[in-house]
């Protein structure tokens, strides 16, 4: 078996994201607004160019897939917080929407802990879809202003994506990595 080579710029950009987690949420509990948004909106940056730089140079790694997820879910979890913390008065009619939007995001975490004893690294299309139009809206919300009709799209296809990973998880024997989606783990 060939050992990864975990040491890639993919990897360094997951590994920094990890790093301005607490930086970020030094921030948010500071409530230094401007310099949350900042760098929130590099983070979210970088999320879509650690996976484009992946994939186009063939730098993707089994460590890379777990460190990408973990990042990415410190990424929406500083989000949720400065929603909550600076954006609540502008999005007061419809969150409960990311209520439940976090709810199915804890749920997913728990099974997979509970059932694989991990952390999921599914990495399905329509996460990552998802994740780009969520990413999107909480872009514009930070760098502009609230956007109810993108929140609306975000939020449907995160609870599409959620349904999707709550499936794949309760039907699968073990972890998979790059699962694609339900069509893929079923019948290929």
């Amino acid at each position: 078996m060939q050992k990864e080579n975990i040491y890639n710029v993919p990897n360094f950009l997951s590994f920094y994201r990890l790093l301005t987690f607490p930086l970020i949420l030094w921030f948010i509990y500071t409530e230094e607004a401007n310099l949350f948004a900042i760098f929130l909106c590099v983070n979210l940056v970088t999320d879509i160019l650690d996976g484009l730089i992946a994939r186009s140079f063939n730098l993707q790694t089994n460590f890379g897939a777990k460190l990408d997820s973990l990042a990415d879910n410190g990424t929406f979890i500083a989000a949720f917080l400065g929603i909550f913390m600076f954006k609540l008065q502008e999005m007061s009619q419809s969150i409960w929407m990311l209520w439940v939007f976090i709810g199915f995001f804890f749920l997913g975490l728990l099974v997979s802990f509970l059932k694989f004893k991990q952390y999921p690294t599914l990495h399905l299309y329509t996460t990552k879809i998802g994740g780009y139009v969520q990413g999107f809206f909480i872009f514009v919300l930070f760098a502009w202003s609230y956007n109810e009709t993108l929140f609306y799209i975000a939020m449907i296809l995160g609870y599409i994506s959620h349904v999707e990973e709550l499936i794949i998880l309760l039907i699968s024997n073990e972890m998979k990595t790059d699962a694609k989606g339900l069509y893929w783990v079923l019948w290929k």
